[in-house]
């Protein structure tokens, strides 16, 4: 930790495999929403994006259980009370630091929600020239239901949150004067001295940075040889 002012200390919270992540989802959601909107000869991109998804979403279960401290899974599973206590107004240190409870919802609901959305995409069949990889182990109504999800209310729903998502950073940004964007870049949080003392930073170590490139590597080569395997 570096300090930046007299009253305040940076501190590390996002490691830059979380980073890395976060941006790259970002891009490939927006680009599969594209791609899939256009159709045609973009569907095949289409695809591709969706595969890169799947890798990526299996990379972030496997980091929540060993990536940097803020970014595990038990730093933002908050049970409901704690939620309700926190919209009351009993905020804790930690919740200023990493997923706040609220924003955890938020989080948790965009991973659960793209996780149904590539699950069904697999499972798709646009009855013309591009169907999912699993269509042939299901049945036609199966298919049938999945893709419907997929193309309508998955679509809908990624939408909502994503805005949703936007929204509450720029509430942060102008009401709260909180910038959510400059740590998820960085990897830094401006922390009050006083409360750095009681908070842990997240390991972003060459090592951790190796750890994770073999862990996404290794996830990405499995979905690639399924997927061919599958074709």
């Amino acid at each position: 930790m570096s300090t930046n002012t007299s009253s305040s200390q940076s501190l590390r919270v996002w490691d830059l495999p979380t980073r890395v992540f976060h941006w790259l989802l970002a891009f490939c959601v927006i680009s599969a929403l594209i791609s899939g909107e256009v159709g045609g000869d973009a569907l095949a991109w289409h695809l591709r994006l969706g595969y890169c998804l799947i890798t990526l979403l299996l990379f972030r279960v496997v980091w929540g259980f060993i990536g940097g401290h803020w970014s595990r899974f038990k730093q933002f599973l908050y049970s409901p009370l704690t939620i309700i206590r926190y919209l009351r107004g009993h905020h804790q240190p930690e919740h200023e630091v990493g997923h706040s409870p609220l924003g955890s919802l938020s989080v948790w609901g965009l991973l659960l929600i793209l996780g149904a959305q590539v699950a069904t995409g697999l499972m798709s069949d646009d009855e013309i020239a591009t169907q999912g990889p699993l269509v042939k182990f299901i049945s036609g109504a199966t298919s049938s239901l999945a893709t419907n999800y997929h193309k309508h209310w998955g679509k809908v729903i990624i939408i909502v949150l994503v805005l949703l998502h936007v929204a509450a950073i720029l509430f942060y940004l102008f009401k709260k004067k909180q910038n959510l964007i400059m740590p998820m870049l960085r990897g830094d949080k401006a922390i009050p001295i006083a409360k750095t003392q009681t908070l842990a930073a997240s390991k972003d170590q060459l090592a951790q940075r190796i750890t994770a490139l073999v862990i996404f590597a290794a996830i990405a080569f499995a979905v690639a040889y399924s997927v061919q395997r599958l074709g």
